[in-house]
């Protein structure tokens, strides 16, 4: 059985599988048919405990004794359909995710053999949740972990993949006299034909943050925070070498800033294997390998950079977490200008960039990650979480839960 880690994934050996997600509380579990432009086809392709079934995907009450599931057999699943996300919420009314992780299972839906688990880290304000999708690429269906929360609830996962969800209408003032008439709210949304036209709401909450895999097929990638890349083309092999740079410049002009880079290296259960930084310049037998220290962040380009030879990471390393730290205790908030950025190391050609457009009063930052994939490619995650450390080693614990 394999432990995931967010944004791994792996093949699925049956084709039913099941997708079971259990914590301390009961929760609400349901999946979501996708095309290959991210959405549902229509409301039928939402399927929750209102709505058991549709093409190939089914929704399994545990009855309160067991967790809920969504079962889904590939081989019934329609062509059109690349993608089944399993999403999940607590049941309770407003009730976040905080000190309740949640575990998603993958079995096999004939032997109910475990293939995979996985438990999306540092939850904290998220009432819903996005925690595995099962996908299909050149021809065969794989499992994903990915984690992603919404602060909205079930109905922002529903609208953002296109589910026309049942707005509550303000309800008219009651006449004198007359008694309130109770409501009760659904609790989780309903799939339902459109309405008709409603009168002015008021302003949408903020959108969750940017998020989805994207590649490089269109060329150099701007992301933004939470967003991820496959770093491959279409029809080209892997890249084998890259280079991280990273950058910055002083808030306040004449002024230095001392900050130092580093990337820190993990295997797949979230194990520390080694950091690289400027005391150290080279780790995993010279496949990762440090600039050296920039004490002004002053001058043009990159101010430290990375070099990370992907054909010789070891087996064991399975993720890569690059991070910012003020050894001298500047804060971010002193910084301008905080970037990351990827490129080919054997062509110079900048492929992935993540500019900083936030800072806090803090001394350390986690920039980006890559993840290795089952399949061997790698993948970059824009992170941009602050930490209060000043050191490498003390980057080490909170870089591995944004694994």
């Amino acid at each position: 059985m394999t432990a995931m880690t967010p944004g791994s994934n792996i093949p699925l050996p049956t084709t039913r599988v099941a997708v079971d997600v259990s914590a301390p509380v009961r929760l609400d579990v349901s999946g979501l048919l996708l095309t290959a432009d991210g959405k549902v086809r229509n409301d039928d392709d939402f399927i929750f405990y209102n709505q058991p079934t549709g093409p190939g995907v089914t929704y399994r009450s545990g009855g309160g004794a067991a967790p809920d599931a969504i079962v889904i057999d590939t081989a019934a699943v329609p062509p059109g359909i690349e993608k089944i996300v399993v999403t999940a919420s607590p049941d309770a009314e407003g009730q976040t995710f905080q000190g309740i992780e949640p575990t998603a299972t993958i079995r096999s839906a004939d032997d109910n053999a475990q293939i995979a688990t996985f438990t999306p880290p540092q939850l904290g304000t998220e009432t819903a949740l996005v925690i595995v999708e099962v996908y299909l690429r050149n021809g065969a269906w794989k499992a994903r972990a990915v984690g992603q929360g919404y602060a909205n609830g079930l109905a922002g996962i529903a609208t953002d993949f296109g589910v026309s969800v049942e707005e509550p209408t303000p309800a008219a003032a009651p006449a004198p006299m007359a008694p309130p008439v109770p409501q009760t709210a659904p609790p989780v949304p309903a799939a339902t034909l459109p309405a008709p036209p409603a009168p002015p709401a008021p302003p949408a909450p903020p959108a969750p943050a940017a998020s989805g895999k994207i590649n490089l097929d269109k060329g150099r990638v701007n992301l933004q925070k939470n967003q991820t890349v496959s770093l491959v083309k279409g029809g080209q092999p892997l890249l084998t070498q890259v280079k991280m740079g990273l950058g910055w410049e002083p808030a306040f002009r004449g002024k230095d800033i001392d900050l130092d880079a580093s990337v820190i290296a993990y295997g797949p259960q979230r194990n520390h294997l080694d950091s690289c930084y400027f005391g150290k310049l080279s780790i995993l037998n010279g496949a990762i390998k440090h600039s050296g220290d920039n004490l002004t962040g002053e001058g043009a380009g990159d101010d430290e950079v990375i070099v990370v030879d992907l054909g010789r990471i070891p087996a064991e390393a399975t993720g890569l977490v690059f991070t910012v730290n003020s050894f001298t205790g500047q804060k971010f908030t002193e910084v301008a200008k905080a970037y990351c950025r990827l490129l080919d190391a054997a062509t110079g050609e900048e492929l992935v960039r993540f500019d900083l457009t936030n800072t806090e009063a803090q001394t350390g930052v986690i920039m980006a990650k890559l993840i290795r994939q089952f399949s061997g490619e790698w993948e970059m995650t824009a992170v941009g979480d602050f930490v209060k450390s000043r050191t490498v080693r003390g980057m080490v614990k909170p870089a591995a839960g944004a694994l």
